[in-house]
């Protein structure tokens, strides 16, 4: 199959504002996760407020295969953002649109509530999403799938330069269909 064709998806290539590492679960990184996730604002849009025994065993499944990365982004040397960076190919989200072999996707959670409002999160997926594009030459667009029903999410992708393409209709939601696209022609019709 073409998805056993492409390798795991990439780390973004970074400035120096942001860093972006793979989660560290014997550095006390799932911890960080886990404290997050629990936050009302992102509890409510990821609806994952899973004890740490649960988050650390998810963070450790998913650094040991090939469909996505955990990250923590940080700014100015502390973590401030948790990513989970993906294959599209891998995903339960490329049966729903036409996706492309080296389609990548991004989730997003601003982890401390002092930290959201603040235009934290469009530059984070604009630097996140150029730092893809320039990782994966075959990667001709970063996707992201955010509930039709969080607009701040929304706004702040595109303000990140992603365009709305459509919506799609997932098992726990009803998705808009972020896309950055390399090129204006890498914008998916169906």
């Amino acid at each position: 199959m073409l998805k056993d064709l492409i390798g795991p998806p990439p780390l973004p290539v970074m400035g120096v504002k942001w860093q972006v590492t793979l989660v560290d679960p014997q550095a006390g990184d799932a911890e960080i996760v886990h404290t997050w996730m629990n936050e009302p604002h992102v509890a409510t849009a990821w609806d994952q407020a899973w004890p740490l025994e649960r988050w650390s065993a998810e963070l450790g499944r998913q650094l040991g295969g090939d469909h996505s990365r955990p990250c923590l982004a940080h700014l100015g040397g502390a973590p401030v953002a948790y990513l989970e960076i993906y294959r599209v190919a891998r995903d339960r989200l490329a049966p729903l649109y036409p996706h492309r072999p080296g389609d990548l996707g991004v989730h997003v959670a601003i982890g401390a509530p002092g930290d959201i409002g603040r235009g934290l999160g469009r530059d984070l997926l604009r630097t996140v999403a150029d730092g893809l594009l320039a990782a994966d030459d075959s990667c001709t667009r970063v996707v992201a799938e955010p509930n039709i029903l969080n607009s701040a999410s929304i706004r702040a992708f595109t303000a990140a330069g992603f365009r709305r393409a459509g919506e799609v209709t997932m098992p726990h939601k009803i998705a808009a269909l972020m896309v950055r696209p390399r090129d204006e022609g890498d914008l998916p019709t169906w």
